[in-house]
């Protein structure tokens, strides 16, 4: 990796500030030779100058729920986190068809119409009963680290269904279920399959197949994974999913 306060080279930055993390990277035109990430927390724009803190770039885009707040004090412009996740995903994928992203506070399913096609969405960001928050909130009920949630579902000696879409009520009836002596995988599978389940239906909606990609903190989750490929087996998972977005913004910056 360059040192980051030595450059002879271009270098554009994406600034991804989400409901739940905030995301940062450097690209070289070629590569990404830098990123973190931090929770958002209260103070988004403070963190996003802690995370940029000694890198040099040339040109610097934002995008994400808070991209609002980035502009114009931190970066110039802002995009979408629709056409931001479609760049990200295009650049790993180029021959990708969807992306399916399940954020902190929403989830998505994107539908990319050709190689510069405008694309299709499906938007959850009513509810928090098919995003990251609903996962957090079931792992700690459950007793389950968020980290190791999805490998634990995917254990479950029984395959149960969540009947509620709220999270509200789902968490009740998760209550339920364990007061009944239910085995916590098996439960944990069930929170799982809401999330999928809901996914599924915006998928058929778009009528997505083929080579989609899942962004998101949530990809990291391996039973999220295994649901969705029930229905896009062809599903592929960045080695950082979290970025994606960010390194679309990166891109953005470029091309300007």
């Amino acid at each position: 990796m360059p040192d980051k306060k030595v450059s002879n080279y271009l270098k554009y930055a994406g600034l991804d500030i989400g409901s739940r993390a905030t995301k940062f990277v450097v690209f070289d035109g070629e590569k990404v030779v830098h990123w973190a990430s931090e929770l958002t927390g209260y103070d988004p724009v403070s963190l996003s100058r802690k995370l940029m803190d000694g890198w040099l770039f040339d040109r610097i885009i934002a995008t994400g729920y808070g991209r609002h707040l980035a502009t114009p004090s931190i970066a110039p412009r802002y995009i979408t986190e629709i056409k931001a996740l479609v760049l990200g995903a295009r650049f790993f994928y180029p021959e990708c068809t969807a992306v399916i992203d399940i954020g902190g506070q929403d989830c998505k399913v994107i539908k990319i119409n050709g190689k510069n096609g405008i694309p299709e969405f499906e938007m959850n960001d009513r509810c928090a009963a098919g995003s990251g928050k609903f996962l957090e909130v079931m792992a700690h009920t459950l007793g389950f680290s968020l980290q190791n949630f999805g490998r634990e579902a995917l254990q479950s000696p029984e395959r149960l269904k969540i009947t509620s879409t709220c999270t509200v009520f789902a968490e009740s009836e998760v209550i339920s279920l364990i007061s009944k002596g239910i085995d916590r995988k098996s439960i944990a599978y069930a929170v799982h399959r809401s999330i999928a389940d809901r996914m599924n239906v915006m998928i058929e909606k778009l009528n997505v197949s083929g080579r989609a990609v899942f962004t998101g903190g949530v990809a990291r989750n391996d039973c999220m994974a295994a649901l969705l490929r029930e229905s896009l087996p062809e599903l592929e998972v960045p080695d950082n999913p979290e970025i994606i977005g960010a390194v679309g913004a990166a891109l953005e910056a470029l091309k300007q």
